[in-house]
């Protein structure tokens, strides 16, 4: 059973595998992860098991975050970089005591397994992809732990970033405590042949199917640049404003001087941005221009229409250069006005 099956679902691809893109209502979709409880599909993310002595180790050094001294249970967000410090994929990297488990998108998955294994010298460390063994469904919204409750998933107290196994009918699945994006975010992590049955027991407790186009919304709202959207190869890290992404205590990994030296000088010349917009949405890609002037100051990387209670809200994420703030902006007709998070 794939997502384009679930019950109402309408196919498109994300994240580099065929999912379901809404189930007929992307504003009613978005306004359960806002207000109350949105089902998801996340067989679009890839999961890498990466075990052997060395793992810890090895893996810590290939990222931006600290693997090292994650307790088990726990999680990080990360960057692979390469040596001029350039952000090559995104990760989530979770210790699982006998392996590490690491998530991204499909998209990436190919590109982040070449890496590992150019990487691997003398190392004692296997890779390997078990998404065929491990997948997820995603709940979001202020109803979303009492859905987790009704459909018989007990809640642990749990950090963001944090997981712990849990007994859904007599079996045992692992619940996560998925992201700083939203207070009520959680993921369960199951075998694939569990997951049409948790999916009809979530939809049976009050969850409602969401597809990738209301999650989209939703990461725009709150701000999230999306790796090959927002995230470019070309990009620095300090430029996404992910700080989340980076620990500056974890001794060398590739790409470090060049995260150390912009650290070190204590600030970047663009940074990623939210805009609020006034006339014709903006498309990604489009320029931004400072008043009247025909210097470029800035990109658009995304934009939405955010369909809210109060009315629709038009609004864009993207690039504006550190001269460029507290100016008069446009991108195309429309006027931009940097805004705080969330959007919604």
């Amino acid at each position: 059973m794939t997502s384009t099956t679930l019950p109402g679902a309408n196919p498109t691809e994300h994240g580099g595998a065929a999912t379901a893109s809404d189930f007929g209502d992307t504003r009613a979709e978005f306004q359960s992860l806002l207000s109350g409880c949105g089902l998801y599909d996340l067989n679009w993310r890839a999961k890498i098991a990466v075990t052997g002595g060395d793992r810890v180790r090895w893996l810590n050094g290939m990222v931006t975050n600290n693997v090292r001294d994650l307790a088990p249970g726990h999680g990080v967000y990360a960057f692979m970089l390469n040596a001029q410090g350039r952000i090559q994929a995104d990760l989530y990297a979770f210790q699982r005591g006998d392996s590490l488990l690491v998530d991204t998108e499909h998209a990436q998955r190919d590109k982040i397994l070449q890496l590992f294994d150019h990487f691997i010298i003398a190392d004692d460390v296997e890779i390997a992809d078990v998404s065929d063994k491990l997948t997820a469904l995603g709940l979001t919204g202020p109803e979303a732990h009492a859905v987790l409750e009704r459909a018989g998933i007990a809640v642990p107290a749990l950090a963001h970033l944090q997981f712990a196994d849990v007994t859904w009918q007599q079996k045992t699945v692992t619940l996560l405590h998925s992201g700083e994006e939203a207070r009520e975010s959680w993921q369960v992590w199951i075998n694939p042949e569990q997951r049409a049955d948790l999916w009809n027991a979530l939809v049976h407790a009050g969850a409602r199917p969401t597809g990738t186009a209301a999650l989209n919304l939703f990461r725009i709202s709150r701000g999230i640049p999306q790796f090959g959207v927002d995230i470019r190869e070309r990009d620095l890290p300090q430029e996404t404003g992910q700080t989340r992404a980076l620990n500056f205590t974890k001794g060398c990994y590739l790409g470090q001087e060049i995260v150390e030296r912009i650290r070190s000088r204590g600030a970047v010349h663009r940074q990623f941005t939210a805009f609020a917009v006034e006339g014709a949405l903006p498309e990604p890609g489009a320029k931004i221009f400072p008043g009247e002037e025909e210097k470029e100051v800035g990109e658009i990387t995304s934009s939405a229409i955010l369909p809210l209670a109060e009315g629709d809200r038009p609004v864009a994420l993207g690039y504006l250069r550190r001269e460029a703030v507290g100016k008069d902006l446009r991108a195309g007709t429309a006027k931009l006005k940097p805004a705080a998070l969330p959007l919604a």
